[in-house]
């Protein structure tokens, strides 16, 4: 049996529970920091750390739409593709439809004509299955476009990639439209199909709520990645060139994961994590609060217990050196572990780090950082959201209208006890009174179902 808790491990801990230390008044600062950084994204293009992009979706779904729509979801090795029927009045989905397929590697580095050659010939197969369909009734098909890549768009149904990331190395695809680089492949492949949409899922995610709660006015993702959309006013937004859009609204994509600030409790473990990341100095709020990083944040504070302490056993029989081996999935499995021995806790540290034979104090220990590292990110997340909420002029005691947050990934899906701070975060930051009249509601498949429905409340064919 390995030593038990000693008091440099202590030590660790209580520096990490003082460093990440989340008060409501820092937190406040937070949401007000978010708030400034907002409206200076919104003054200008590059006027604030977070880009604040214009989708060019000026109408959310509200449940009237009808007819079929299809959606392509493009975001990493596969993509999909959806087949929507909308019911009007009725406010439901009647049917949908979807198909994935894998992208052979050597298209993630070809052409950029070879890869929407493959998309496309993909989705004239599942186009081909529609059958005898009278709701299209002679009309063209409309496809709502969600791609997971950086674009700068300058209008609802055009965007220039302005680089690849993940797997992905299209050389020649940078710098062109991708509606018009798959409008032509469609084109070649004998579909009679427009693009009415160019989106990405955080601003699906907020049409899928909108759908389903006409209040739904924020959408965020909290999965492996993090990012927030939400419906602003128009005249707000000082870069909006040109007419304002006839609805007097614009859903601002914000990009809040590239979000720093001073407020921010950042410790020797984010700093080392930023430093070996792939874009050190970027996306600091994403690294604070999304899915990829909480189990890596967990692990070093492992790895500095070990390099001081026995109780992990000698270092190098574990596997604590490892960067990311411990996933987020892991630390939600021990922080929710009920077993009287703590027993999972047990078994992940085992299985995972090759940490075997621990004391229970020293599993209670581990569950105990679980809880510093998640509680932090919860909180913040609140904090974002309460920014957003504040920018849009809303939550305040005296404001009748409900508020509703639309909230899709696996962290806020799965990890309960990131879900139920989250929660009683936003209780404690906008009052008890206020928060009445404020909820969150998980919201899936933003990406997929999210593009049909805003190509439906962008068809070519409403009045």
């Amino acid at each position: 049996m390995v030593a038990a808790v000693d008091a440099v491990a202590e030590k660790v801990v209580a520096q990490l529970r003082e460093e990440c230390a989340t008060p409501a008044t820092r937190l406040d600062g937070v949401a007000t920091a978010m708030e400034e950084e907002m409206r200076a994204g919104l003054h200008q293009e590059a006027g604030s750390k977070i880009k604040m992009i214009i989708s060019y979706v000026d109408n959310l779904p509200n449940g009237s739409e009808e007819g079929l729509f299809y959606a392509l979801d493009l975001g990493g090795t596969n993509f999909r593709v959806l087949r929507v029927q909308l019911a009007g009045k009725d406010k439901r989905v009647v049917k949908r439809e979807s198909r994935e397929v894998s992208i052979p590697p050597h298209l993630m580095s070809g052409s950029s004509a070879e890869l929407f050659g493959f998309i496309a010939s993909a989705l004239a197969k599942f186009v081909a299955d529609e059958g005898d369909n009278k709701v299209l009734d002679g009309k063209q098909r409309e496809l709502g476009f969600t791609f997971s890549f950086p674009v700068r768009q300058s209008s609802i149904a055009s965007g220039t990639l302005i680089k690849w990331t993940k797997a992905f190395a299209i050389d020649d695809a940078v710098g062109k439209d991708v509606v018009a680089e798959l409008q032509t492949a469609m084109e070649k492949q004998g579909i009679d199909m427009r693009v009415s949409a160019l989106i990405n899922d955080t601003v699906g995610t907020l049409a899928t709520g909108s759908y389903n709660d006409e209040d739904v006015v924020i959408g965020v993702i909290l999965g492996t990645g993090s990012n927030a959309a939400y419906l602003e006013k128009a005249d707000a937004i000082p870069k909006l060139e040109g007419e304002l859009p006839k609805s007097g609204n614009m859903v601002i994509n914000t990009e809040w994961g590239n979000f720093s600030s001073s407020c921010l409790p950042i410790t020797e473990y984010d700093q080392a994590l930023d430093k070996e990341s792939l874009n050190p100095r970027e996306q600091i709020f994403e690294k604070l609060i999304s899915g990829m990083y909480l189990g890596d944040i967990v692990r070093r504070v492992l790895l500095k217990i070990a390099s001081r302490s026995l109780i992990f056993g000698h270092i190098k029989r574990t596997n604590l050196k490892t960067r990311f081996i411990l996933r987020t999935p892991d630390i939600s499995a021990m922080h929710h572990d009920e077993t009287p021995d703590l027993r999972i806790v047990a078994e992940k540290l085992a299985e995972t780090l090759k940490i075997k034979d621990t004391s229970l104090e020293t599993r209670k220990m581990v569950v105990d950082i679980c809880d510093i590292v998640t509680s932090r990110s919860a909180r913040l997340a609140a904090a974002g959201i309460v920014g957003i909420i504040r920018k849009i002029g809303r939550g305040t005691p005296g404001d009748k209208r409900r508020t509703v947050i639309a909230i899709d990934g696996g962290l806020f899906e799965h990890y309960t006890k990131f879900r139920q701070c989250l929660e009683s975060t936003l209780v404690e930051l906008l009052g008890e009174e206020a928060s009445e009249l404020v909820a969150v509601k998980l919201t899936k498949d933003g990406s997929g179902v999210g593009a049909a429905l805003i190509a439906a409340a962008h068809s070519q064919y409403l009045n």
